[in-house]
């Protein structure tokens, strides 16, 4: 195979969870190129990506889309996103093989109408996303062995980048020498933000246990959770990280000693790069979404509702079954066992 066609619009996260399906294919298909199909977001992520040969950016039109594609000649289209608008674009591509999920695990089940080639189906909350995508490649002879400790995620972080996340700390008084924690407190999803008390609460603990081996910050994404950064703040006197982009993000994880965090890209970037993790789940599973290394932690209250996947909840019981003090357990078991 010589054109390879990787179609993952979205999210962030997910985009990250594709990497070690891309890296199987880079291995084994060494003289192979490999085009990726991504939202705009995404181009941050995959110029980091050494060996990826073309990112194509959707949506920029469909009908040029499709014409970009079919340049280059894609004999395998890989489809991991499973909606009827990545399905179509595997049409699109021209391409003789294209690779889906079955009708079980698609969001959209219209989608395998226009894949050659389906997986065998899976139980979603009994497996981690990772596998489920490294299980499509099956399709082209490639059983890959369910080993986390032993995935390749291969995102090389360029010096500029690092110094320009240490340049912006420094100029937000975030300068340190000692090891840094983050708090990431904020999710795109509504029902995957814990309240600002919450953690108030947890920093309060940690800062008490470690405030002389430890420097520490909160990170966020969006505007809402700007505002609930600046509000943990204020009680915390925790100085909130500066705007950064995408790449600069990844640059700071990936110099942290320890991300406290939500079911959010900031967790799977820190999960990537073996950056030790203190994951929190609400409405969604660990199982399939968390942390894969073995040193990490994970907070998840199962109860009868939970994972729901909802983006919103008037009642989110999962959170109300977590206390910051397990948080707070947590995080010091994980630094006094594993440093």
């Amino acid at each position: 195979m010589k054109n390879l066609l990787i179609i993952r619009l979205s999210s962030l996260g997910d985009i990250i969870h594709t990497l070690p399906a891309f890296s199987v294919l880079r291995q084994n298909f060494p003289e192979a190129r490999i085009c990726w199909v991504c939202e705009k977001s995404g181009r941050e992520i995959l110029e980091l990506v050494p060996g990826l040969d073309e990112i194509i950016i959707w949506p920029n039109n469909f009908f040029r889309t499709g014409l970009k594609i079919r340049e280059y000649k894609i004999e395998v289209a890989f489809d991991f996103q499973g909606l009827l608008k990545s399905a179509f674009l595997a049409l699109v591509s021209g391409a003789k093989k294209r690779l889906g999920f079955p009708r079980q695990n698609l969001k959209e089940r219209l989608a395998s109408l226009f894949y050659t080639e389906t997986s065998a189906p899976i139980n979603e909350f009994d497996h981690h996303v990772i596998y489920k995508n490294l299980h499509l490649l099956d399709l082209v002879g490639l059983k890959t062995e369910w080993q986390p400790e032993n995935l390749c995620f291969p995102l090389s972080i360029p010096g500029e980048i690092r110094k320009k996340v240490k340049e912006k700390l420094v100029g937000a008084g975030l300068a340190h020498d000692r090891p840094l924690m983050i708090f990431n407190v904020g999710a795109s999803w509504e029902s995957k933000r814990l309240p600002a008390a919450f953690w108030t609460e947890v920093i309060k603990g940690i800062r008490k246990e470690f405030h002389k081996d430890y420097a520490f910050c909160l990170l966020w994404g969006n505007k809402e959770e700007l505002n609930l950064a600046r509000t943990i703040q204020l009680a915390t006197d925790i100085p909130v990280v500066p705007f950064l982009t995408i790449k600069e993000v990844i640059g700071l994880i990936s110099s942290s000693s320890l991300l406290v965090s939500g079911d959010t890209f900031a967790l799977q970037v820190a999960s990537a790069l073996r950056v030790p993790v203190i994951g929190l789940f609400g409405p969604t599973s660990p199982t399939r979404n968390g942390p894969i290394r073995s040193h990490d932690a994970v907070i998840y209250a199962s109860i009868n509702c939970s994972p729901c996947y909802q983006r919103r909840c008037s009642r989110p019981r999962c959170w109300e079954s977590i206390s910051p003090q397990q948080v707070t357990s947590a995080i010091i078991s994980r630094i006094k066992n594993y440093g």
